[in-house]
């Protein structure tokens, strides 16, 4: 593992680089794997096993997925198509198969893209049993009749789904959650990028000096699970947590992405634009209706935490998504290094510009705290309509430029009204 240089971009690069060839998947080895890496730049690093057949909602942890081998061979024993050259190869979580086929009896079973003939698909069947191959087209089209010879040398068994958990404590018992996944194969972009970014931003907001916030930090199998991790912690989220960002595809040099939570207005949601106006790079703004990511389950009805997803170029929208070509070579050092600091402009944006609540549950008695002005004159009433304004969104997810914008009055004016009540204690940072 090489971490000696002092360009972040360049060793989160190299770490993707030491992680791309690991098999991932929902569950087994792969992210065992994947994890102890990322512990030993992050020894903080808890991680967790969750039993198959464990009921999570509506859902189950799956059986554990381990594969060897396998491959597409001609008579003579030579490998068409080989797991151990490209671990894509290969349909997630395909059954075991050893057969001697024809071309028609194997074709059903070949996944290819004819619109991107050099390019292998990442293909998946992981709630239903099936096997399959993935190649190019090209390959597809030079296989031949056959017959041939067909392995999948895989087991399903009982086992468990891992996940990682940090938690690095602030000052509040307020969280701040950090989410990315832990289950893909050799993607560079959709993939490694994730952990990667979440590693480096997680060494960094450890080295602060002083942190107002929680940071939760969770590093899961996409969707299956962040459900397993919400059914574990929701009441506790749904109580402590503020804000929370989903960490995907946020590596490579193209655009800068941001996918709202379902309402749009949410503490994370107003971080985010505020930090994308603060910003030189051009954003893509999305709707909740383009999510696909775990923004789907910490957003679900029911749980509706206050999640949103900042990244490059979103999935599904850059034409190496989910194939061979989300490599290495799309996801850079100046990719990584952009997505790094867009995540730590997100905290640093959260740590710097407080947010002010409310000391008093209800609407507090101003006179005798000789806010009221004690004679009338012509601007007074004003005066008294601006201060209630300004407190009935003091609710602590609102910063001094939040209020001036949403109470329309001068950031001047907020700061001296927000100052006053503070002095009296009526709020609090």
């Amino acid at each position: 593992m090489k971490s000696t240089s002092s360009d972040t971009g360049a060793d989160m690069h190299q770490w993707a680089t030491d992680l791309f060839p690991i098999c991932r998947s929902l569950t087994g080895d792969g992210v065992r794997s994947t994890l102890r890496y990322l512990q030993q730049l992050l020894p903080t690093l808890k991680t967790f096993e969750i039993p198959s057949g464990t009921r999570a909602f509506d859902w189950e942890v799956p059986r554990e997925w381990a594969i060897r081998d396998a491959y597409i061979a001609d008579i003579d024993g030579n490998r068409l198509v080989d797991f151990k050259t490209n671990n894509l190869h290969v349909v997630g979580y395909s059954m075991p198969v050893d057969a001697v086929l024809s071309k028609a009896e194997m074709d059903e079973h070949l996944f290819s893209l004819p619109e991107l003939p050099h390019a292998v698909p990442y293909v998946t069947s992981y709630y239903r049993e099936t096997w399959g191959f993935c190649l190019t087209h090209d390959q597809r089209a030079q296989l031949g009749d056959g017959p041939f010879r067909v392995l999948i040398d895989s087991e399903l068994k009982v086992g468990s789904l891992s996940y990682g958990e940090l938690i690095i404590p602030g000052d509040t018992s307020d969280e701040i959650l950090l989410s990315t996944y832990v289950c893909h194969p050799s993607m560079a972009n959709n993939e490694l990028s994730g952990p990667v970014v979440t590693t480096a931003l997680a060494r960094w907001i450890l080295g602060l000096e002083d942190r107002h916030y929680t940071y939760r930090i969770v590093m899961v199998p996409e969707t299956i699970g962040s459900v397993v991790y919400l059914s574990l912690h929701l009441r506790h989220l749904q109580e402590h947590l503020k804000a929370g960002w989903v960490l995907t595809c946020i590596g490579d040099d193209r655009a800068y992405s941001y996918l709202p939570s379902p309402s749009g207005g949410t503490f994370a949601d107003r971080v985010s634009k505020k930090v994308m106006s603060k910003s030189n790079h051009r954003f893509d703004e999305y709707s909740f209706l383009d999510r696909g990511s775990d923004e789907r389950q910490y957003c679900s009805p029911g749980v509706d935490l206050p999640v949103v997803s900042l990244m490059r170029s979103k999935y599904g929208t850059y034409p190496e998504y989910h194939t061979s070509l989300d490599d290495l070579s799309l996801v850079t050092p100046s990719g990584l290094q952009g997505g790094l600091d867009m995540m730590k402009a997100v905290v640093g944006e959260l740590e710097s510009s407080p947010r002010w609540r409310s000391t008093v549950l209800g609407e507090p008695q101003m006179g005798k705290r000789g806010l009221y002005p004690t004679t009338s004159t012509s601007t007074s009433a004003h005066e008294v309509y601006d201060m209630m304004n300004v407190l009935a969104f003091c609710d602590g997810t609102h910063d001094t430029e939040e209020l001036a914008s949403i109470c329309s009055i001068a950031l001047s004016k907020v700061e001296e009204i927000v100052n006053k009540l503070f002095t009296a204690g009526v709020l609090s940072r």
